[in-house]
């Protein structure tokens, strides 16, 4: 079963060293977390698993690490300066501010239930910064509320260096930043968060193919870390919600604890983006309603060989969230179970290749030189591997080791004891099964690679 409230996820996330509120020691700051030793390696693998699937295992995409910090020229051809807003609403009794869409109860404040409230009026959602070392407001630039506009900006450079051809795509991760009016539902809606992003170039009239591919590519994706496919929904945004760069999005909603809600969307962005920031926009039959008059200097086309002429490309997007991502595979891999009548285990199911731990070694003995010695051989043999992070548990308490280790999510456990001193064999305990075999020390990094690969 998954987690039954948000409270069980909270509770394990602190208690094992997955996330943290953020500034906890002075009362914590809402809408910023920290992710803990757990968390930083469950996320970091969470992340490779994309970029390997994105990246590595495809010959047609590249990648790019871009600045976090945008120019305010980039955000107002993208649109975001005039639309990246949500709607603010102040309670004249208790003074809370809330996001008009999010007062659920006949415009009541959530607060106090107070029906004074104000008009809803637009608020901008991005981050804005100083540069320079003087703050008179003159130069300034954006926290990236997203990390796509930077692929767009970098389209020709990718293009030149890299000799790609139509379709390709870009992929990046990287962090975003937006002024939630009420960050809610602990990780998943926060102020600063990180993105997995990928902008799929394809040539106008392919774009609604390519959509759907990349609808279902991403869903088997999500499956293959450990997603119920029944637990994952596509839910068509309507036109009058859509996105001011949108033809068509389709979201990839999750059941979370808290509801039902967006885990990734798959948008079909036209040409908005490359028209926006494109030279002499007026040279290209652009389909999409773009910013006029942009002052880019480069021209972000592609020549069609076969007809001649230039256009632009269109882009499919799949975007997701690290966080969001991080929540409802956490979720999804929560258990509850009855060891005997009298005992219980929480375990976190998840899958190997995203382990925060891959293995513990255990000493039967903490005290026993020859066992913690043998133990920490192991240990170093199987870290040489570079399968992820191995660790040494000596703490002598072999039953706190396995509970410790089934909550956070480690696969195996590898016991050290005295028999292992007469026959060279360790003891390896499943951690869904709890199923225990001996295995020799000999064959142990063969089993081992063969575990995980």
């Amino acid at each position: 079963m998954t987690a039954q409230t948000m409270e069980e996820l909270v509770s394990l996330c602190k208690r094992r060293g997955f996330l943290f509120q953020s500034n906890d020691i002075y009362g914590g700051i809402k809408g910023l977390y920290d992710y803990g030793p757990m968390g930083v390696e469950f996320k970091n693998n969470l992340k490779q698993a994309w970029w390997k699937s994105m990246v590595y295992e495809r010959d047609d995409t590249e990648g790019l690490d871009a600045s976090i910090l945008s120019s305010p020229v980039v955000l107002k051809h993208s649109g975001h300066e005039d639309t990246f807003t949500d709607p603010l609403v102040d309670c004249r009794a208790c003074k809370s501010r809330w996001r008009a869409d999010q007062l659920f109860e006949n415009d009541k404040c959530p607060n106090c239930k107070s029906e004074d409230l104000t008009e809803p009026r637009p608020f901008n959602l991005m981050f804005k910064t100083a540069i320079g070392p003087v703050d008179d407001g003159s130069s300034f630039a954006y926290l990236r509320p997203e990390t796509c506009q930077q692929i767009f900006t970098n389209f020709k450079n990718i293009l030149d260096s890299t000799s790609r051809t139509v379709p390709f795509g870009i992929a990046q991760m990287g962090k975003a930043f937006r002024n939630e009016i009420t960050p809610r539902n602990f990780i998943f809606r926060v102020r600063e968060f990180e993105q997995m992003e990928l902008e799929f170039f394809v040539k106008p009239g392919t774009d609604d193919e390519w959509h759907e591919y990349w609808i279902n590519k991403r869903i088997e994706w999500w499956v293959n870390q450990g997603i119920k496919k029944e637990n994952l929904k596509k839910i068509e945004v309507e036109k009058n919600e859509l996105a001011h760069y949108s033809k068509r999005t389709v979201d990839i909603n999750y059941v979370f604890p808290h509801g039902e809600e967006e885990l990734e969307g798959v948008a079909n962005r036209t040409d908005f983006d490359l028209g926006s920031h494109t030279k002499n926009q007026n040279d290209f039959k652009i389909t999409s309603e773009v910013m006029k008059n942009s002052s880019s200097t480069t021209k972000l086309a592609v020549q069609d060989l076969e007809e001649k002429k230039w256009y632009i490309p269109y882009v499919i997007e799949p975007s997701a969230g690290v966080d969001r991502g991080v929540l409802a595979l956490l979720n999804e891999a929560y258990r509850e179970e009855n060891v005997d009548k009298d005992n219980k285990r929480i375990l976190l199911s998840i899958k190997p290749h995203l382990s925060p731990i891959k293995a513990a070694v255990i000493p039967l003995k903490k005290n026993n030189e020859e066992l913690v010695n043998l133990s920490k051989e192991i240990k170093s043999n199987l870290q040489k591997l570079g399968l992820g992070r191995v660790v040494l548990e000596n703490s002598g308490n072999i039953g706190k080791n396995y509970r410790r280790h089934d909550e956070i999510g480690t696969p195996i456990c590898l016991t050290v004891d005295f028999e292992t001193l007469e026959d060279k064999s360790v003891t390896v305990r499943d951690r869904d099964t709890m199923k225990q075999e001996r295995v020799s020390i000999g064959n142990l990094s063969e089993y081992y690679k063969k575990y995980f690969n």
